[in-house]
């Protein structure tokens, strides 16, 4: 299979804008992901081409992109994911996520996002001597399950990047901290949500969303991203959790 690659290019210390490089890769195993080819063509053709990545099995988040318009983790992007079914040459888009300045081609500057990420507390607190018998603090299944999907995020920046509210103003703590906030708001252990609600509950908090979606569909652990943040509305709607 071949592939035909179209990267959104940018050194600072000599472009004055972006623009596109375009490479051909030949040979290409549908099966392969889009970090390998990226990787490949670092390698095999442009050793300038600077990306961010690391584990390249979903873990990390470093390697989130757009990918054909979309944001996406590189390396669990396959090849015949973005083809025709059947065709032997595949066109793939591949660009920073928006947002967030970009530093060199594909890699932006994070400081901001995990400004945000910082800003809602996202630890443990409980303040509470622990129990007799040295044991953990434990939970009801039930208690678990009111966060459980939003203790998957790698906070690969996917969805806070994906939102267009976010876009028009980057003070917007934005989708990936609401849901860190959630997973400490409704975890019955903790002793802080009150200080977490009043970071959300800011002007530049959950009412910022427009409740699009993008952050939903962009997230590559398929957290409920969007039903999360309505939730923590909810709370701070009705003063219960």
């Amino acid at each position: 299979m071949q592939v035909n690659m179209r990267i959104r290019r940018f050194n600072p210390e000599k472009d004055e804008k972006p623009y596109w490089g375009e490479y051909t890769l030949d040979d290409v195993d549908p099966n392969e992901s889009v970090l390998d080819l990226l990787r490949r063509l670092k390698g095999e053709q442009d050793g300038t081409l600077t990306l961010r990545s690391s584990c390249a099995h979903g873990v990390c988040g470093s390697d989130a992109m757009r990918i054909n318009g979309a944001n996406m983790l590189a390396c669990k992007t396959l090849v015949s994911r973005l083809g025709k079914e059947g065709s032997s040459e595949v066109k793939i888009q591949i660009e920073p996520i928006l947002g967030l300045k970009v530093q060199k081609d594909l890699v932006v500057d994070m400081e901001p996002f995990f400004d945000h990420y910082k800003s809602v507390m996202p630890y443990f607190v409980n303040d509470s001597p622990p129990p007799a018998d040295g044991r953990e603090r434990l939970q009801s299944i039930e208690d678990r399950a009111r966060f459980d999907d939003t203790t998957k995020c790698i906070l690969c920046a996917a969805c806070t990047t994906s939102c267009p509210s976010f876009w028009a103003n980057e003070k917007y703590v934005g989708p990936a901290a609401i849901v860190q906030a959630h997973r400490f708001i409704f975890d019955s252990r903790d002793q802080a949500p009150e200080e977490r609600l009043k970071v959300v509950g800011d002007t530049f908090g959950v009412w910022r969303c427009r409740t699009i979606f993008n952050c939903t569909n962009a997230c590559p652990r398929e957290i409920e991203v969007t039903k999360a943040i309505a939730e923590v509305k909810d709370v701070l709607a009705t003063g219960k959790i």
